[in-house]
């Protein structure tokens, strides 16, 4: 649902660019195959941060064509699309759901904050308040 391909492009230059189809907006370099992998996470962090500040839904992961990688994202990440993609269906800013949870706004914040780590536990009670919410 959540598992990003991401292909990879030689350039000129030493290292590899890395693209991904379902965010025409990332891109990002390492040196080799390893480390373009590895800051391939960094960099859906980072775009996954620009369409919430955006205010946009995040796309499902389309499926993975030939040659390119599969990036399987944490567990705390994906509840956090999950979470951002329910308050965007809802019509939700995060004020309503730090309303909904009584948190204080920094902590809401944090919920669908992509650069920083959040407790799966808080995600899961606040995917379960929004689902009962809807209701």
């Amino acid at each position: 649902m959540y598992d990003y391909a991401i292909r990879f492009e030689e350039d000129s230059a030493p290292g590899l660019a890395m693209f991904c189809r379902d965010f025409p907006e990332l891109n990002s370099y390492g040196d080799d195959r390893e480390s373009a992998v590895s800051e391939a996470l960094d960099a859906i962090g980072t775009t996954l941060s620009i369409y919430v500040d955006q205010r946009r839904v995040i796309p499902e992961a389309s499926a993975p064509e030939a040659g390119e990688h599969v990036v399987r994202l944490p567990a705390v990440t994906v509840a956090k699309i999950a979470l951002w993609n329910a308050m965007m269906e809802r019509g939700m800013r995060k004020a309503d759901l730090c309303r909904l949870l009584g948190l204080h706004q920094a902590q809401g914040d944090r919920l669908v904050d992509f650069i920083h780590t959040s407790k799966i536990e808080q995600l899961e009670a606040a995917l379960k308040l929004l689902t009962c919410a809807s209701r």
